[in-house]
């Protein structure tokens, strides 16, 4: 059985260690650990391994919380201590930074996290009737796997939410379109919890009645997606309030439909956006640009500050919403919508004296290319994949004149190796 020495842990949660010049990742091993391990897959320059023994054990490991870690996908390193799962994102941000982008930052910030448990407002539970297994299964799909783990608590969900897998369970179990039910997505607001069940035959009249009668007796919000994301309808109960969270230290109430993005861990994403404020500074006089604004998670609070903002957004749904909110805070914004990753709509972006960023995983990088030789604004960049933030910190720095001057990690998804981050670009 072949022994590696571990020495970090990649996006999947996998220790990576070099054996004879090959990368191997070893589910289940932790960054210090000493391993035996089993090749389950060997290729030219990498090979994946399960972890057979461990030889010397990280000081760091704990005994995972959840009964049914190692099977869901839900997590993947609930067996690393919570600060010791950020003090490794932030390595893996700073050697991102450098061995893509071959660029460090001025100074590192301090980590952004918050409640390791209990923290998912959002979710999308996939359900799959398995006779064998007694009915419906409710939850997240198995590691390497398409089945859905069967799980009956998840504590990574809040409490309320995570009771209520049995009894959806047992919902879709009595349902006629059991088998026609593939996915129900969970949104958590201020205000109430709404479920939206995909399905892809009509309910009959007493699928409804038991629709109905599960709502009420649980006090959330039942949403029916028959097609499309466009096609979401609320079903029951009608008067139900609306879907909202609050970014307190701004005085602003974000409103959302259960479909659109927002960030997952509400404790954090106000934490975020007040460092993002920090860093970007907005003033009163200046204009600033919030790319890929969404429902105005940052413009928003840059418009409390007072600066004059324009957000801009890809989806046509999302910045209508965006305008509503700014409507309903009592906000000065404008909104544009356009291709962010179109090289002619980067182009057009107007003058501005600091922006933020916000991108997808595939990064901002049209935006970086587009902008001026000499440009002299400050840049906030919030970013959900470290290679790609790497990949245009490197033009920003090395083509574009800017310094890094800051970058930490965020820990918007404890117990997963998802590492966001967030970094500030300036010119002297």
């Amino acid at each position: 059985m072949p022994v590696a020495l571990v020495e970090s842990l990649d996006l999947k949660g996998r220790g990576v260690a070099h054996v004879d010049g090959k990368a191997v990742f070893i589910d289940g091993a932790l960054p210090g650990e000493r391993v035996e391990y089993l090749v389950r897959e060997s290729k030219r320059s990498y090979e994946l391994g399960t972890l057979t023994q461990r030889l010397r054990e990280s000081a760091a490991r704990v005994a995972p919380r959840c009964p049914h870690f190692g099977t869901c996908g839900g997590c993947a390193i609930q067996h690393l201590e919570p600060r010791a799962q950020v003090a490794t994102k932030q390595r893996v941000l700073e050697d991102a930074l450098w061995h893509i982008g071959k660029v460090r930052a001025d100074a590192m910030l301090s980590p952004i996290h918050g409640p390791p448990w209990g923290y998912r407002r959002r979710a999308r539970l996939s359900v799959r009737f398995v006779e064998k297994k007694g009915g419906a299964l409710v939850g997240f799909r198995e590691r390497k796997s398409t089945y859905v783990a069967d799980i009956t608590s998840c504590d990574v969900l809040p409490p309320p939410v995570s009771a209520l897998l049995v009894p959806l369970r047992e919902l879709v179990g009595g349902l006629s379109i059991y088998d026609r039910l593939p996915q129900i997505e969970v949104a958590v607001g201020e205000a109430v919890t709404v479920l939206v069940l995909r399905v892809l035959e009509r309910p009959t009249p007493a699928d409804e009645a038991v629709l109905q009668r599960f709502a009420d007796a649980h006090g959330v919000q039942l949403w029916l997606q028959p097609g499309g994301p466009d096609s979401v309808r609320p079903f029951h109960p009608l008067d139900s309030p609306p879907l909202y969270y609050t970014l307190p230290e701004f005085g602003v109430r974000v409103h959302f439909s259960p479909t659109d993005f927002t960030q997952v861990n509400y404790d954090v994403n106000a934490v975020l956006v007040r460092r993002a404020m920090r860093l970007l500074a907005p003033r009163p006089g200046e204009r600033v640009l919030d790319l890929f604004c969404g429902l105005g998670n940052f413009a928003l609070p840059i418009a409390r500050c007072g600066a004059e903002v324009i957000g801009v957004d890809g989806s046509a749904g999302l910045i209508e919403r965006a305008r509503d909110n700014a409507r309903r805070n009592g906000l000065a914004a404008e909104f544009a919508v356009a291709d962010l990753f179109d090289a002619a709509a980067c182009a057009w972006l107007p003058r501005w004296d600091a922006m933020l960023v916000d991108p997808p995983r595939e990064g901002a990088i049209e935006i970086i290319k587009a902008l001026a030789d000499g440009a002299s604004g400050r840049i906030v960049y919030v970013s959900c994949d470290p290679a790609t933030l790497a990949r245009d910190a490197g033009v920003l720095v090395h083509r574009k004149g800017y310094r890094l001057a800051a970058a930490g990690v965020v820990n918007m998804f404890p117990h997963t190796g998802h590492v966001e981050s967030i970094a500030l670009f300036t010119r002297d």
